[in-house]
């Protein structure tokens, strides 16, 4: 059956998220077009939307860094795939769409009793969590991780992915009730930053000892209270600055106590860059899926028509886990 022309796709028109229609995309030699079914809502989206976080170059201008569909059409150079796959890819852009091309090489099977929705809810956030608490902080079994916002996308899947590889767990969350689903999903202490001081709580938490790794989204004034949080060659990971991008350092610690402060993003990284870490996901993390020990959260869904509906939502904090688009 032959593509359609033109496709619908949601673009921002003025910091306004607005249908509109698009001419069909044509993959090049190394890409694919998915047809989507469904794709993943992430804070780099509100944050493009606002006009604060511009795609890379090359990059679609349409939002959605994560979507899951079926294989329509294959560039020159792609061998492993094949029409019909069902898929979930990391992409650049372009995912509030109809269809959307990605990478072949950032392409991951969706496994058998995985829903479109549920694996849409993967991409963004396992490759995030995986790349910087794996591979940049070089995390150990048997170590301590603090996770802030522990409630949102990538807490839930850090929660999760760190524990299936002998991790103690330590989250922040804005709620009681946040607080009681991370302890559910596998957390050991869950710490309600509205009413709890979260310096004092790791002291407690740790016999003054702090954790070996935090993964930060919040920055700002959070910066100098990590370094109080942080053990003895502590690894800091900040990979969003909601907070704010400046905050003030007290180098002391940092060489006192050995510290590594370290930071990534992984939009703009190239596709060498993520086509490996989507390769350990494959071999680590995929089976662990397989198996039903991790399984993504989600939250709710909304039409690809009330994408703002669902930016709303990002906005209000009000969410745990993950928010899905469906085709």
């Amino acid at each position: 059956m032959p593509l359609p022309k033109q496709m619908l796709a949601i673009e921002i028109d003025n910091g306004v998220l607005k249908p509109t229609k698009r001419a069909m995309p044509t993959p090049s030699a190394n890409q694919v077009l998915i047809k989507v079914a469904a794709a993943g809502v992430n804070r780099p989206d509100v944050m493009q939307r606002q006009g604060l976080y511009p795609p890379p170059p090359g990059a679609s201008d349409i939002p959605g860094l994560e979507v899951a569909g079926t294989i329509q059409a294959l560039g020159d150079n792609v061998s492993h795939l094949h029409e019909g796959d069902r898929v979930c890819a990391l992409v650049t852009g372009g995912g509030y769409a109809e269809y959307c091309l990605a990478s072949a090489a950032l392409c991951l099977p969706i496994l058998e009793g995985l829903s479109f929705t549920q694996a849409a809810a993967l991409p963004e956030t396992f490759f995030t969590v995986w790349s910087n608490v794996f591979d940049r902080a070089h995390f150990q079994p048997g170590e301590t991780l603090l996770v802030h916002g522990g409630s949102s996308g990538i807490g839930t899947t850090a929660i999760q992915l760190a524990k299936a590889f002998n991790a103690k767990i330590i989250v922040t969350a804005s709620s009681k009730a946040k607080c009681e689903f991370c302890l559910q999903l596998g957390a050991d202490a869950a710490i309600n930053y509205q009413e709890q001081d979260f310096v004092e709580e790791i002291k407690r938490l740790t016999d003054n000892q702090g954790v070996a790794i935090i993964l930060d989204m919040i920055g700002g004034d959070y910066f100098p209270r990590n370094l109080k949080c942080m053990a003895d060659d502590g690894r800091l990971v900040q990979i969003a600055i909601q907070n704010g991008s400046k905050t003030e350092l007290n180098l002391l610690p940092v060489m006192l106590k050995r510290l590594t402060i370290t930071g990534s993003t992984l939009r703009a990284r190239d596709d060498a860059f993520k086509a490996a870490i989507a390769k350990q996901l494959l071999e680590k993390v995929w089976p662990l899926l397989a198996s039903g020990s991790i399984k993504p959260v989600i939250h709710s869904t909304f039409a690809l028509t009330d994408a703002a509906k669902a930016h709303q939502l990002m906005e209000s904090s009000q969410h745990i886990g993950k928010i899905i688009l469906t085709v």
